[in-house]
């Protein structure tokens, strides 16, 4: 057993005072008063792993050109089967930086190019390789607005505007519905002649709301779009971005219909016309909708070990430090569906988890000390 104890502990769900988180192996043994076992230090304040739901890091990579980035495969607009792990290198600088300011975890997915982009994967950004890093996976990437009408030099029959780019996942969606109508009908040698390709099964998973679509969209007539073929499938989804939504009514609709935000990022530049409405007062419409939401940081649009600092808008539109916290820890952790071993400081979860030499939100503060699975990951040595 071996404990740490903190002036402070946000655990994602509270703030502890003068407290210890004790842990044994992999998991979390409890957060008490409690001491017991070997101390290894005592620090300011203890915070959760970060956790950022949106990320391209190890695919498009720190000091690499462009041209190798490999967040959008240029083949087909709808590319079900591509799968984001097989594009990261966890050689990527990024991912260390990452965890040296907290963000241990990623949900990282293919770019927006494409009206379905493939696979997303969460990942442990401290793991020797990908498939160490893989946990789970969160969904099926697809991509509404601007991006997949811009793609029109890239290889496969590509759309030109909008309506020609949900006509195509319609038509994709709506051929798989029919396939599986007919196989439900079907009996005997007429069952067996029906056979579902790969690509059919992710997409019958999707139909059966096993799988969710996460869904790039930034403005609120794209986000329409999304939700009538939500009406028309049934599917589930996931709103990933919505930069653009500056009305309150856009977040209380998603609200009414359980559909979670993974919102951001903030400190971008916005640089194209479906972020011409952008803004940190958005933020405000966010919060006070009741609309479930997270932060991402949509590396390397903003880089991921900024993911705390952006949540200073958030305090500003009212959140408490704890509930940033919860931001970025718990909240991200539910969205993704990993939040039975991730997102909070209790017994049972992952000893992951990072110690602070002050206030994580005064900018002079940094992690002394990142902890993954009970494991040192980081310590800050002097000028480090």
């Amino acid at each position: 057993m071996n404990y740490i104890s903190a002036k402070t502990i946000y655990t994602g769900k509270k703030v502890l005072s003068n407290a210890n988180l004790l842990f044994s192996g992999k998991k979390i043994s409890a957060v008490s008063k409690t001491k017991n076992g070997r101390n290894l230090g005592k620090f300011n304040v203890l915070t959760p792993a970060f956790i950022d739901p949106h990320s391209h890091i190890g695919m498009e990579r720190a000091g690499e050109p462009s041209t190798e980035g490999e967040a959008n495969e240029h083949q087909d607009p709808i590319l079900v089967l591509t799968d984001a792990l097989d594009s990261i290198q966890m050689d990527d600088k990024a991912l260390k930086d990452a965890v040296e300011m907290g963000v241990l975890y990623s949900c990282v997915m293919p770019g927006s190019g494409n009206i379905i982009g493939g696979l997303s994967a969460v990942i442990r950004n401290y793991a020797a390789s990908s498939t160490e890093a893989l946990i789970t996976r969160a969904g099926l990437k697809s991509a509404f607005g601007f991006n997949p009408m811009k793609t029109t030099a890239w290889k496969g029959k590509r759309p030109t505007t909008r309506m020609g780019a949900v006509a195509m996942l319609r038509s994709r969606l709506d051929e798989v519905r029919q396939k599986v109508q007919n196989y439900r009908k079907a009996r005997g040698s007429k069952k067996e002649e029906i056979q579902f390709s790969a690509e059919d099964k992710v997409l019958r998973n999707l139909l059966g709301r096993k799988i969710r679509l996460r869904a790039h969209v930034h403005k609120i007539d794209d986000i329409a779009a999304l939700l009538r073929l939500v009406d028309e499938f049934k599917i589930k989804v996931t709103v990933d971005h919505a930069g653009d939504v500056h009305r309150p009514e856009i977040f209380q609709e998603l609200k009414k219909r359980k559909i979670p935000v993974v919102y951001g990022p903030i400190d971008s530049f916005a640089y194209k016309v479906e972020l011409k409405h952008e803004d940190r007062r958005n933020v405000r419409y966010l919060v006070e909708s009741g609309v479930e939401f997270g932060l991402m940081t949509d590396h390397p649009v903003t880089l991921a070990r900024q993911l705390l600092l952006q949540t200073r808008w958030f305090l500003r539109a009212g959140l408490s430090k704890q509930q940033a916290v919860e931001l970025i820890s718990r909240r991200n952790s539910k969205i993704l569906g990993i939040d039975d071993r991730l997102g909070t400081l209790e017994k049972g979860k992952w000893a992951s988890f990072v110690c602070w030499n002050g206030d994580p939100f005064d900018l002079a503060s940094y992690p002394v000390a990142v902890y993954g699975e009970g494991q040192l990951l980081y310590a800050a040595s002097a000028g480090s």
